[in-house]
């Protein structure tokens, strides 16, 4: 199964913190991931690597978020993030980060389910 095609799979976590750089120390050394620098053009994102395989990213918070403790987020690839956040509202969740684009990766949104559990949607670009 690829996960990034797959509607329904979850596709990628990803560690929201103010201090990314300590993080990706932390989890390099308790699970072995290698994590790169931060591409300039991507601010503070890093991606931790497993051998040949991409396993997270590590952030630091978008400027102006609401201020939350540091957590794990995930992703669900959908075939259609626009769709998805319409049927979120509909089946009595929300729509905390509307759809949008996503260079290079695809188009997302962040939804909350109707008990407030919150997750992200990611309809991959193909390629």
């Amino acid at each position: 199964m690829d996960v990034y095609k797959t509607h329904g799979a979850f596709s990628w976590s990803e560690l929201t913190t103010p201090d990314p750089a300590a993080a990706a120390a932390f989890y390099g050394e308790l699970l072995g991931w290698a994590v790169k620098d931060p591409d300039p053009h991507m601010g503070e994102y890093r991606l931790a690597t497993l051998g040949d395989s991409m396993v997270a990213g590590i952030c630091a918070p978008f400027p102006g978020a609401p201020a939350a403790p540091p957590h794990w987020g995930v992703y669900i690839t959908v075939d259609n993030a626009d769709a998805s956040a319409e049927k979120c509202v509909a089946l009595g969740g929300k729509v905390l980060v509307p759809p949008m684009d996503v260079p290079t990766v695809g188009r997302m949104a962040v939804l909350q389910d109707p008990q407030g559990a919150v997750f992200s949607v990611m309809t991959y670009s193909a390629g």
